[in-house]
């Protein structure tokens, strides 16, 4: 019997891993399955850390640093997209409407018209009205896109993969990372077009250059600048308006702003209807509007619109067929563009105008002109036939050309031996130059309307005058001999200077300086005794003027070449002819026997050079002292035309007098002036056959009888004399 008061064992859980005792196999596991042996701890280093702690380390301690900098960084940038935004915003807020935008020219434009109506020169800043993304040519659109942003309609103002690129090639070319190209967008061009909405404003004491200058500049702060400035533009405006502001405000060259202008005057056609050539050379024009300028060289321009045509068949803008054809047919100028017709001509006329309407206006001005550009194109050949052919080579002697009618319209102009020039200084209307003989035919107007006629003598012998504070003054003569008694009409023939000096003492030299300025010349005019050998100034046009007034029987003439001026729009001219007939300096009669013996000049004197196959001349020459200057001026019944040569810096010529080099380029011009033109007779009166009268001296009044009689013959008229041969001077 067991002791059922035995207590019971304490419910203790059994360990589970008893130390040397071996684990019972699980319920269900097979018959002799291994047990796992247990893993034994690694052994650690004395010290403590292992290499996962090391690496764990210095994880901790990079993530801590790349936190930092991020933290940084979001918060800078942050801030930067804040600032950003408003500046943005500010900027939209002030941006003007689009129509604001297109013409920001600081001056206007002038338009010069020939005779007939046609365009032959532009000055100022020409705008040919607005055009848009819509309007223009498709094939001008696309040739701007693919030479200056071809990813135009995919950025949001800046491109900076195109940034990347232009610092990456400047950098490859030697250049600083902002110097040469720019990788700018077109929205950032047009914004530098705006000059970031800084109006030009000359009371601020810049130039318009200075204002461009400043537009243009290259600094980092400034393409920052212009980058807010397009990303505005870009919120405010459509793609669209942002390219027709560009195309509006852009420059182009020879005064041409926006691509209307620009077309019109190159072509000679609107910007809507330019071919891909055509198309490709205006673009090529933005990179270097001087440089590309078909007017400056169209080789070059054309050259250059080839690779934008290569461009454009690239981006798929034109098919290879299309692009083999713009390069086969390369854009040509129009013909008043390729004339480049008038230079000295148009700028004569615009210093001679109005200055507000001229080269100060803010206006765009249309100016109808005397000029006749067949004309024009005559007087240009023959400066260039002469001094190709009988001007030795290397010679810097300069001529210049003046072409006009009897009413003083002035028809051609050149101004120097280059024809084709803008701005350059002008020898025709500018150059005040000894006249020499030239001079001498208002000696002999003066003389005629006093009475006297072709036919009285003159003495050709040694003369001296006592110059008050100078002492005796002896003329010579250029062949350095005398020809006794001669005429009037022999003495100016021949171009005598002592028989001029002797005519000029008499009848006095203050009348013959009247007479001269009545008739234009209106430089001081010497007081001495050799205002009659032409040692006073005057510019070629002066003396051509004076010549016309001779030929239109005796009435002064004011050379003018605006004829009619008024503003574009307007069909009413603000303005009339600045010149033309003016009064009467001397008598018909006197006008038409002096007429006759300046044609003795041409026929048997020292202008013979300057005859002409097919029609009747007259003129004069003219070689001041040590040849420093030599003229002909002369004229047929249809025009006058005055010719002078010399050097600018006062070179005597070598060789050449009046009726040498001058009288020849007289010539040339007249011969093609002339061509087609029907022969008309000079007004000329011959003089009465009579014999001459005593030789000028000491002159006895005339009796009634006498004036009658004398006025008697010059109304009837009579047969010449025959004239002597005279020398070449």
């Amino acid at each position: 019997m067991t002791d059922s008061r035995r207590r019971k064992p304490p419910l203790v859980a059994e360990r589970r891993h008893p130390s040397g005792a071996a684990k019972k196999p699980a319920r269900g596991a097979k018959p002799g399955a291994s047990r796992k042996k247990a893993q034994k701890p690694r052994a650690t280093r004395p010290g403590g850390a292992g290499p996962g702690r090391i690496r764990g380390f210095f994880r901790a301690i990079a993530a801590w640093v790349l936190g930092l900098i991020w933290g940084f960084t979001w918060r800078v940038g942050m801030v930067f997209a804040l600032l950003l935004g408003l500046a943005v915003g500010y900027v939209y807020l002030t941006l003007p409407p689009l129509s604001a935008l297109l013409d920001g020219r600081a001056r206007g434009s002038v338009t010069l018209l020939d005779r007939n109506g046609d365009v032959f020169a532009w000055r100022g800043d020409q705008f040919g009205g607005v055009v848009t993304a819509d309007t223009v040519s498709p094939h001008l659109r696309n040739a701007i896109i693919a030479t200056e942003d071809k990813r135009f309609y995919r950025h949001f103002g800046i491109s900076p993969r195109g940034i990347a690129s232009a610092v990456r090639i400047n950098l490859s070319e030697g250049r600083g990372p902002l110097s040469g190209h720019g990788g700018s967008t077109i929205t950032q061009q047009t914004a530098k077009l705006l000059c970031l909405g800084e109006p030009f404003d000359p009371a601020e004491g810049r130039t318009e250059a200075q204002y461009e200058a400043d537009c243009r500049r290259g600094t980092i702060w400034r393409k920052a600048q212009e980058a807010v400035y397009a990303l505005a533009m870009e919120a405010a405006y459509t793609k669209d308006e942002i390219l027709t502001i560009y195309m509006n405000r852009a420059f182009l060259g020879a005064g041409a702003r926006g691509f209307e202008a620009a077309s019109q005057r190159y072509f000679g056609k609107s910007a809507a209807q330019v071919n891909p050539a055509e198309a490709a050379m205006l673009a090529g024009l933005l990179v270097a509007p001087t440089r590309f300028a078909p007017t400056n060289n169209l080789a070059r321009s054309q050259n250059r619109a080839a690779t934008i045509v290569r461009l454009m068949n690239e981006q798929g803008y034109l098919t290879r067929a299309e692009a083999d054809a713009a390069r086969s047919n390369p854009a040509e100028l129009s013909r008043a563009a390729a004339a480049r017709a008038g230079g000295y001509f148009a700028d004569w006329v615009m210093s001679s105008g109005p200055e507000y309407f001229t080269r100060n206006t803010t206006e765009d001005v249309i100016i109808r002109t005397t000029l006749d550009q067949r004309l024009q194109k005559a007087a240009e050949d023959a400066m260039i036939e002469t001094f190709e052919n009988k001007v030795r080579e290397g010679s810097e002697a300069q001529a210049a050309i003046v072409v006009m009618s009897a009413d003083g319209a002035v028809r051609a102009m050149v101004g120097g031996r280059e024809t084709q020039v803008s701005g350059a200084f002008n020898r025709a209307s500018q150059a005040l130059r000894q006249t020499g003989s030239a001079f001498k035919p208002f000696v002999y107007a003066t003389a005629l309307e006093l009475g006297y006629t072709p036919n009285e003598s003159l003495e050709d012998s040694p003369y001296c005058l006592a110059i008050p504070g100078s002492g005796e003054w002896c003329p010579k003569n250029y062949t350095n001999d005398y020809a006794g008694t001669v005429t009037l009409t022999e003495a100016l023939r021949d171009s005598l200077n002592i028989p001029a000096v002797r005519l000029s003492e008499r009848v006095g030299r203050d009348k013959v300086r009247a007479v001269a300025g009545a008739f234009g010349i209106a430089s001081d005019l010497a007081l001495g005794p050799a205002l009659a050998l032409g040692a006073s100034e005057s510019t070629l046009i002066e003396m051509t003027g004076a010549y016309a007034g001779i030929l239109n029987g005796g009435t002064a003439v004011t050379p003018y070449g605006l004829v009619e001026l008024r503003l574009l729009g307007d069909e009413e001219p603000l303005m009339g002819s600045d010149g033309g007939l003016e009064e009467r300096v001397i008598q018909t009669a006197a006008a038409e026997q002096l007429v006759w013996m300046m044609q003795q000049v041409i026929e048997a004197g020292t202008g013979g050079r300057a005859r002409l196959p097919d029609r009747p001349a007259a003129g004069k020459t003219g070689t001041t002292q040590a040849a420093r200057d030599a003229w002909f001026v002369g004229f047929t019944a249809d025009y006058v035309a005055g010719v002078w040569m010399g050097y600018d810096n006062n070179t005597p010529l070598t060789g050449v007098t009046g009726g040498g080099l001058p009288a020849e380029i007289w010539r040339e011009t007249m011969l093609r002036v002339h061509e087609g033109l029907p022969v008309r007779p000079l007004p000329s009166r011959p003089p009465a056959a009579v014999a001459p009268v005593a030789p000028v001296g000491p002159r006895a009044p005339e009796t009634t009888e006498a004036i009658l009689n004398r006025v008697l013959r010059e109304i009837m008229g009579g047969a010449p004399g025959t004239p002597a041969p005279g020398t070449d001077r």
